[in-house]
C-alpha cells in the first residue's frame, strides 16, 4: 500500500511562515502582544473620527488582520485602520449623506460595510490587472500634501471633544471643524479639558522618554480608572456609548448609497495601498524577501472584502503598530495572529470595562497621532531641495483644507499623472558614435503613442545639428511598437530624406520587429539594407 505525500502549501498562503524556526516563537508572541497594546485602543479611537461606535475599530483588529496574516508578504506589518483611512472614511460617509442624515451611528453601519467592500473590490481589480506598480507612481510630494491636510483636519476636528463637546467634526472638513471649535468655547467643561491635557501630555512624554512603553494603553487604562473611581462622569465628562461584548456578527452591506460611495472608495483604495506598501517597505529588514506590490495589493484587498461582512472600517498597514511589532522582535505574521487573539479576548470579555472610557481620552489619542502627520520640517526640506515638489505638496494640502480630503486625493493623483506623463514624454537621446557623415543615436527611452511626435522632432533636430548624411537609430529599448510609433518612423524617414539624411534602424528587438515587418514601409527599409542587427553594423553600412 502506498501513501501520498501531502500537497505543498500554496505559495500565496502564509508566505511569511516559509522556513519558520522554533526560536522565532517567543519574539512573535511578544511582538503580537506589544502591537496589540497599541493597535487595539488606537483603532477604537480612529473609529470615533468617523463618528462610528468604538467596537467597529475593535472589529477591524480582528477580521482584516487575520486575513492579511494569511496572505500578506510583510513579516511585521500590522494591518488595521489608520488615521488617514479613518478620516477619508468619515469624509466619504458625510459626502454620501449617510452620517449626516443618520439618527444614530448604527444607521451608517450598512453603508460602512458597502464602502469597505468597494475598497476591497477595487484593490482586487488592481491586482487582477497588475496595477500595483502604477499606483506607486504617486509622488512623495502628493502624499506629504495629503497627510498634512489629513493631520490638520483631524486635529482641529478633535478639539471640540477635547473641550467637552461630544460630536466629531473631522468628516465635515477643516473649515467646518474650525468653526465648531469656536462654538465649543461657549460650553467648555473644565474637568474634560484637564483630562485631555493630562492624556496628551502623557502620550507625548512617554513617546519621547520611553517609546517602547504602550502609551495608548496606559492612557486608556488611566481614563477608565478615573471614571470608575474619581467620578469624572458626574463632573460632566462624556463617556463613550456602551460597548457590547462579543465577536462581530456577519451581515450584508446596504447598497442604498452605492453610487455616492464610489468616489470615496477609490480614494481610500489608493491611500490604503500606498500606506501599506510604504509601511511594508519601510520596516523590511535586509535579510527578508523583497516586497511584491501585487501580493500586497491582493492581501490588502482580500482583508477589506472579508472585513466588509463583519462591520469593519477599511483597513491598511499602520506604521506605529507595525514599528512596535517589529521593535519587539516579531519575525512573521504569527505575531499578527497573536494580536488578533488579544483583540478577540478584549471583544469577548472587556465590553463593560471599555464602556467606562471617556470620549476625551480617545480624542487625545487621535490628536497626538495625527499631529505627527503635519510634517513642517519635511516640507521646509523639500522647499530647499526641490521647489516644484514643495509647491505640489502645498497645493494638495490647501485643496484638502479648503475643498475636502477626497478632492485632495483626486487632485494629487491627477497632478502625479501629469508629472509622470510629462517626464516620460521628454525625449532622451544620446550620441553613440560617428563614422564620417554617419551618426548613431541611442534612443534611451522607449517611444509610445503620446511621445512619438516629440521624439521625432528631437531626432530631426539632433541629426540636422550634427550635419549628418546618415542616421543610425539605436532602438534596443523599443520592445513594443504601436501603429502610431510605426507611422512616426515612416514620417521621420521622409523628413530626414528631405534634408538629405538616410535613416537606418539598428538593434530593434524581435518582439517589435515582428510587428514592424507587417508594414510596407519597414519591409522596403529592410529590403534596401537599412535594417541592422547591431549599431556597429549600421554605422559600417551607412558610412559606405
Amino acid at each position: 500500500m502506498t501513501t501520498t505525500a501531502p500537497s505543498p502549501r500554496p505559495r500565496w498562503l502564509l508566505p511569511t511562515f516559509a522556513g519558520y524556526r522554533r526560536e522565532w516563537l517567543v519574539p512573535d508572541i511578544v511582538g503580537g502582544l506589544s502591537a496589540g497594546a497599541v493597535v487595539v485602543p488606537q483603532a477604537m479611537a480612529y473609529a470615533t473620527i468617523a463618528n462610528l461606535p468604538v467596537q467597529v475599530g475593535l472589529y477591524t483588529c480582528i477580521v482584516p488582520m487575520l486575513v492579511y496574516a494569511l496572505l500578506g508578504g510583510s513579516r511585521a506589518m500590522s494591518v488595521s485602520t489608520t488615521s488617514t483611512i479613518a478620516t477619508l472614511t468619515a469624509t466619504t460617509l458625510v459626502s454620501a449623506g449617510v452620517a449626516a442624515s443618520a439618527d444614530s451611528a448604527d444607521d451608517a453601519l450598512g453603508s460602512l460595510m458597502t464602502l469597505t467592500l468597494l475598497v476591497g473590490a477595487i484593490l482586487l481589480l488592481c491586482r487582477l490587472f497588475t496595477l500595483g506598480s502604477l499606483v506607486e507612481n504617486i509622488s512623495g510630494a502628493t502624499l506629504l500634501g495629503m497627510k498634512i491636510g489629513v493631520g490638520a483636519t483631524v486635529a482641529v476636528g478633535q478639539l471640540p471633544k477635547l473641550l467637552g463637546e461630544t460630536y466629531d467634526f473631522s468628516g465635515h472638513g477643516f473649515l467646518r471643524s474650525l468653526a465648531a471649535v469656536g462654538e465649543a468655547f461657549g460650553t467648555v467643561n473644565w474637568p474634560t479639558v484637564a483630562l485631555s491635557a493630562g492624556s496628551i501630555a502623557t502620550l507625548l512624554v512617554l513617546k519621547r522618554v520611553a517609546p517602547k512603553v504602550p502609551a495608548t494603553l496606559i492612557v486608556v487604562v488611566g481614563g477608565i480608572l478615573l471614571v470608575a473611581f474619581a467620578g469624572l462622569a458626574d463632573a460632566g465628562v462624556d463617556i463613550i456609548d456602551p460597548v457590547p461584548s462579543g465577536l462581530p456578527l456577519p451581515g450584508l452591506p446596504d447598497f442604498t448609497h452605492l453610487t455616492a460611495l464610489v468616489p470615496g472608495a477609490l480614494a481610500i483604495a489608493v491611500m490604503a495601498f500606498l500606506e501599506s506598501a510604504a509601511v511594508a517597505r519601510g520596516i523590511r529588514q535586509g535579510s527578508e524577501p523583497q516586497i511584491d506590490s501585487n501580493q500586497e495589493i491582493f492581501a490588502t484587498g482580500a482583508a477589506n472584502v472579508a472585513g466588509a461582512f463583519f462591520t469593519t472600517m477599511p483597513a491598511a498597514g499602520g506604521f506605529s503598530q507595525s514599528a512596535v511589532n517589529q521593535n519587539a522582535g516579531a519575525k512573521t505574521q504569527l505575531s499578527t495572529l497573536v494580536t488578533v487573539a488579544l483583540a478577540v479576548l478584549v471583544a469577548l470579555s472587556f465590553g463593560p470595562v471599555l464602556s467606562l472610557l471617556p470620549q476625551a481620552t480617545l480624542a487625545a489619542m487621535v490628536f497626538v497621532a495625527v499631529i505627527g502627520l503635519i510634517d513642517i520640517p519635511e516640507l521646509i526640506r523639500w522647499a530647499r531641495i526641490s521647489p516644484r515638489d514643495f509647491w505640489v505638496a502645498v497645493a494638495v494640502a490647501l485643496v484638502g483644507l479648503s475643498a475636502g480630503l477626497l478632492a485632495a486625493v483626486f487632485v494629487g493623483v491627477a497632478v502625479t499623472l501629469v508629472m509622470v506623463l510629462r517626464e516620460v514624454n521628454i525625449p532622451k537621446l544620446e550620441l553613440e558614435g560617428r563614422r564620417g557623415g554617419a551618426v548613431a543615436v541611442h534612443v534611451m527611452r522607449a517611444m509610445y503613442t503620446a511621445s512619438a511626435l516629440e521624439n521625432e522632432q528631437a531626432i530631426v533636430a539632433l541629426a540636422t545639428g550634427e550635419k549628418a548624411t546618415a542616421l543610425v537609430l539605436d532602438l534596443e529599448r523599443q520592445y513594443l511598437v504601436t501603429i502610431t510609433v510605426l507611422d512616426m518612423f515612416e514620417d521621420l524617414d521622409r523628413e530626414l530624406s528631405q534634408r538629405g539624411i538616410v535613416l537606418h534602424i539598428a538593434a530593434l528587438p524581435e518582439t517589435a520587429a515582428r510587428v514592424a515587418r507587417r508594414t510596407p514601409w519597414y519591409a522596403q527599409l529592410d529590403a534596401a539594407g537599412r535594417v541592422h542587427a547591431t549599431v556597429d553594423g549600421g554605422l559600417a553600412a551607412a558610412s559606405v
